[in-house]
């Protein structure tokens, strides 16, 4: 992450969250990952823009200090999910060239010091470029991924990132200048300068943020202790009554991106019931996020697919 407003024992204690979820994903030893994440005007622009995309090639843009080079996707593997997917009603796009950002690969490089420690499926969900799709929706997707992993065989880790509480100072596409409108519909390759711009843009907000001050919403403890209830609880489709509206004015313009984690426990929720691993939250002003790591398994014995779930959430600050 960039260096920010946070304590250095919170720093520590943050990277010892990391840690202890490495930890748990080697003893898991997947043999495969579908990673539910969002994009920030990186990869996925307004010229179009799908609720939900499989990658069926990837590679990453190493925004934020983050490496670049190719996902590791097994092509066979991601195109007969998106296949399974349709053929369960649930409508994706599928991408032979998606560009992602730190919300796919970040969590991977913390934890593991590179992004293709493992064969990976990314599977991106808007949570930033409105219309969103509805929660109901993320979470049928989720179903959907769940039940072909199951039937795979595989050992499948369903991964998430983003969310909690967070309101980064993004641009509102409706109240937009000419020149930011024709950003947010195709800003594909920007400059070094343009790209730095913007993170110096995200890493004041989070300065202001840490002081109280500042354009950003404060975050909502309370509402990031209700969502994780409801995701330990598997309690998933109290989800759908969520209103993207309210979510907004509750929790901040980033808090949609919650949409990955109801869908990554949807697909584990596929296995049956699920017991829960790690468990973490704090709030982090200057990082502009409700920090939070959850992990779970599913409780079958005999289930080789869907366990354990990892969720991770950082707002828009890298690590």
């Amino acid at each position: 992450m960039a260096k920010g407003e946070i304590d250095s024992r919170l720093r520590e204690t943050v990277n010892a969250q990391f840690g202890g979820l490495a930890a748990e994903i080697r003893a898991f030893a997947p043999d495969q990952i579908i990673e539910f994440a969002p994009d920030h005007f990186n990869g996925f622009f307004y010229d179009l823009m799908p609720s939900f995309c499989v990658g069926v090639h990837a590679a990453s843009l190493g925004d934020w200090g983050g490496q670049t080079g190719k996902l590791p996707v097994d092509e066979r593997f991601a195109s007969e999910l998106a296949a399974a997917v349709l053929g369960d009603e649930v409508d994706v796009a599928v991408s032979y060239r998606m560009h992602v950002d730190h919300g796919f690969v970040q969590i991977w490089e913390k934890m593991f010091g590179r992004f293709d420690a493992y064969p990976i499926v990314p599977i991106f969900i808007n949570c930033a470029a409105p219309p969103l799709p509805r929660f109901r929706r993320a979470r049928l997707l989720g179903e959907a991924v769940g039940r072909y992993a199951l039937a795979s065989g595989k050992r499948v880790l369903f991964a998430a990132s983003g969310g909690l509480s967070h309101d980064p100072p993004a641009p509102d596409f409706t109240t937009a200048t000419p020149e930011i409108r024709e950003r947010l519909i195709d800003g594909r390759h920007p400059t070094m300068g343009m790209r730095d711009a913007r993170e110096a843009r995200v890493l004041e907000a989070g300065r202001l943020a840490a002081r109280g001050e500042g354009p950003c919403l404060p975050l909502n403890a309370t509402w990031d202790s209700e969502v994780l209830a409801l995701l330990r609880a598997g309690e998933l489709a109290r989800f759908d009554a969520l209103n993207m509206t309210d979510v907004r004015r509750t929790a901040g313009r980033g808090a949609a991106e919650v949409l990955c984690w109801v869908a990554a426990f949807a697909a584990l929720s596929v296995a049956g019931p699920y017991a829960v691993g790690t468990s973490f939250y704090t709030p982090i002003p200057g990082w502009i996020a409700g920090m939070a790591m959850l992990s779970a398994h599913s409780s079958a014995r005999d289930v080789r697919a869907g366990a354990p779930a990892l969720c991770d959430s950082r707002g828009n600050r890298p690590a």
